[in-house]
């Protein structure tokens, strides 16, 4: 479908580089370690877990057009389910 996936995360170049090669990924994965991508995607900010609060990523994915344009915005990944359902979705 010519589509381009790419993971991004606050973790340092080697910490992605070693991380995909672990789970064999097959495809890229950025580093924001500046949070400035994550910032504007709106996916960095507080999280709460087990009473606890912490800043971090949320997973969202979002379908971005070849003009650069997001067609579309998943807000709640299912990880089991993820990628058929981007796929229903393209």
């Amino acid at each position: 479908m010519g589509i381009k996936i790419f993971g991004v995360s606050a973790d340092s170049v080697k910490r992605q580089k070693n991380f995909h090669t672990k789970q064999n990924f097959n495809f890229d994965l950025l580093s924001d370690e500046s949070h400035v991508m994550l910032e504007e995607y709106g996916v960095w900010g507080l999280k709460k877990f087990m009473g606890r609060e912490y800043m971090g990523i949320s997973r969202i994915t979002y379908i971005i057009d070849e003009k650069g344009f997001v067609e579309s915005v998943f807000e709640k990944v299912k990880t089991k389910t993820h990628a058929n359902d981007v796929l229903n979705d393209l």
